[in-house]
């Protein structure tokens, strides 16, 4: 069975940083390209960061670009996304999952992790 379990979130002032983690199981992690969603209220789930199975970066969102950093280590089955300069429309519930080309996510999802960014 797929499982995610994200942690790191809270509530952050403008300009600040936080390190996401996420925990994952029941795949062979390593196998896989992962990524960072995120879904702020009112929007749809949106990729915003994607890590190829070896630790290629290949892909972030243009609105984190040179703010965010994803990472991964296999040996540990854990994703990372460190997110500085934190803005308010950075706020938002952090998700991590398969970022399959052509494919996507698994359809199963964690419970994500709660971004806040404000004064």
């Amino acid at each position: 069975q797929v499982q995610f379990v994200e942690s790191g979130g809270g509530l952050v002032q403008p300009g600040g940083s936080l390190r996401l983690s996420c925990a994952a199981s029941g795949i062979v992690f390593s196998m896989y390209d992962m990524g960072w969603y995120r879904q702020a209220p009112g929007k749809q789930r949106e990729l915003v960061a994607r890590i190829t199975s070896g630790g290629n970066t290949n892909y972030y969102e243009d609105s984190v670009k040179g703010r965010f950093t994803i990472s991964r280590d296999n040996a540990k089955n854990t994703l990372y996304l460190q997110m500085s300069s934190l803005k308010p429309e950075d706020t938002a519930v952090y998700y991590c999952n398969a970022a399959r080309p052509g494919l996507g996510a698994f359809a199963s999802w964690g419970q994500g992790t709660q971004v806040t960014v404000s004064s």
